[in-house]
């Protein structure tokens, strides 16, 4: 015997018996829902002053009866349907209304979460005669933002639409959509920002920056939010409003991950997780991955591997107390041994500490080439910057290189070195180090620390900036906090203004007169003499820094 779901308590036996009985009952598949259901539903919905529900296949048969309370039904546990993004549930909710109010938001969250293949209300009249039916179903993605259809008929005795052949038409067009989404190959996602300090400018600058990052991913961006808090949310990060209204639009848009402008506690990447049923990440994952993606030489693999270990080890949880292991007999030796989550975090340590060896190595052998080079007494020349300000073009253009150099952040993390012969047979090194990003880990600028310590030898830093980027002073900001972190503010420093070819003549002489620097063109290869010069002269001739447009750190 099916058994009723929901709030019976106080129901009388006879109620419940009539409530089992709704189980014998049959529609017609093509229609919503037929006359006679309708009015068995309203009779009980109006003599229990509750409403009264129920789930039909799309045989015509009930697989569930739910009773609720005057307001709402609370639905058994059917699943979430993500993986069947391209079917609908098979499944049609049909409830009744005691006040035949249209469809509530419950009721449509439900239709669009659960994949319902449609949802309807059948108004309470009086005497408990059916009134006014309400329904709806979802729509394929269709750029207005709508999620579903809604409509309303007067009667549940007028013709209803053909629901079969309705539901058809859906999925076949979320299977055309599914198909064209496979051609891509590429993941899908939802980009997440919360503005808390009030500065709503400064969270849109970060925003596409973070599209930026996840188009170096091969992420295609579906959407994006900012939502603007006066403090996070300990669970969710943001309101849960705002979560419902992202678990919809990532249903219709078929999205595969929710990225997050902000790092995510572990709780809070947990419980998104669990709420939405998708891949969550924030700033740092999606960075470490591009990091993964474009590190090449193995030493740049195992400074990144670091970064994601220390990252992953204190979102580790437990996924099963069944999997601890009992230790041997004898004293001391009895009771649980260590559970499946404590070997996950030795093993994760143990791996950290070996990768820190290894990297200590590296940076031991860099230690040893660096003191051969400064015997030589040959002055190192250090390009430092925002990433994608165009470091590697302004290599490749001073020294003909053929370092990669992409439209894109982060296209080069291995330090690259290459001679360069200054006017009067002086010689030097320059090298191209790892781009800087606001907000950079902190695991991955320690997990670096081997690469950047080419930076502490080096006798001048270019710095270079995108002089066309709107937030080039936020940059600039980002770049000099993490200078200061790693106590290079000491360093002269050259400001180095690229991509000034896209600006006015007159926008590049204030820069020039209230910043300093040089201006230049990498990609044109324009103003690199006038670059090279000031270099030269702030390297070899004495006191001429100052006059050379070099910033210099207060006291120097």
């Amino acid at each position: 015997m099916k058994e009723i779901f929901g709030n019976t308590l106080g129901l009388k036996s006879s109620e419940q018996q009539r409530l089992r009985n709704t189980f014998r009952r049959r529609v017609d598949p093509r229609e919503i829902v037929s006359a006679e259901l309708a009015r068995h539903l309203t009779e009980l919905s109006h003599e229990l002053n509750r409403q009264v529900g129920v789930l039909i296949n799309r045989k015509g048969d009930i697989e569930h009866v739910v009773v609720g309370n005057a307001h709402k039904l609370e639905l058994p546990d059917i699943g979430r349907a993500r993986a069947g993004q391209i079917r609908l549930r098979g499944l049609r909710l049909v409830h009744t209304h005691l006040k035949s109010e249209p469809l509530t938001k419950d009721d449509l969250t439900d239709l669009a979460l659960l994949r319902l293949d449609c949802v309807a209300a059948v108004g309470v009249g009086q005497e408990g005669l059916p009134g006014v039916l309400h329904y709806a179903h979802l729509v394929p993605e269709n750029g207005t933002g709508e999620f579903w259809q809604v409509a309303t008929l007067p009667s549940v005795h007028v013709e209803q639409p053909d629901l079969l052949a309705t539901l058809d038409a859906l999925e076949e067009e979320f299977n055309r959509k599914a198909a064209a989404r496979t051609v891509s190959g590429r993941e899908r996602a939802i980009l997440v920002a919360v503005c808390l300090d009030g500065n709503r400018a400064r969270a849109e600058s970060s925003l596409e920056e973070l599209k930026e990052l996840a188009r170096t991913a091969g992420v295609e961006v579906m959407d994006s939010v900012l939502q603007v808090r006066r403090e996070a949310d300990p669970r969710y990060l943001i309101g849960r409003g705002k979560l419902d209204d992202l678990n919809l639009r990532s249903m219709q848009s078929m999205v595969d991950l929710l990225i997050f402008d902000k790092d995510l506690t572990p709780s809070q990447g947990r419980h998104i997780g669990d709420a939405t049923s998708l891949k969550v990440l924030d700033r740092t994952q999606l960075i470490l991955d591009i990091f993964a993606q474009r590190a090449q030489t193995a030493e740049g693999k195992l400074q990144v591997e670091l970064a994601q270990q220390k990252y992953r080890l204190p979102r580790l949880v437990q996924g099963d107390d069944s999997l601890s292991r009992l230790m041997g007999g004898g004293v001391g030796g009895r009771g649980p041994g260590e559970t499946k989550l404590e070997i996950d975090r030795r093993r994760v340590r143990e791996r950290i500490t070996n990768l820190e060896k290894r990297i200590d190595l590296i940076s031991r052998e860099r230690s040893v080439r660096r003191a051969q080079r400064n015997r030589r007494e040959v002055p190192v020349i250090s390009i430092v910057g925002y990433t994608n300000a165009g470091k590697s073009t302004l290599l490749n253009a001073i020294t003909n290189a053929k370092v990669l150099a992409e439209d894109k952040l982060f296209a080069t993390l291995d330090p690259t070195s290459r001679r360069l012969n200054f006017p009067r047979d002086r010689e030097v090194i320059i090298t191209d180090t790892v781009g800087f990003i606001r907000d950079l880990p902190k695991d991955l600028v320690a997990a670096f620390r081997a690469t950047l310590e080419e930076l502490y030898d080096a006798s001048l830093l270019l710095h270079v900036v995108d002089a066309n980027d709107p937030a080039r002073d936020e940059q600039v900001e980002a770049v000099e906090t993490i200078l200061n972190s790693l106590g290079l503010m000491e360093k002269p420093r050259l400001m180095v203004w690229n991509k000034a070819d896209l600006l006015a003549p007159e926008e590049v002489e204030t820069l020039l007169r209230s910043q300093g620097g040089v201006a230049i063109s990498a990609a044109k290869r324009e103003g690199l003499a006038t670059l090279l010069a000031k270099a030269d002269t702030t390297l070899f001739a004495e006191g001429a820094s100052e006059s050379m447009g070099v910033v210099q750190a207060p006291g120097v």
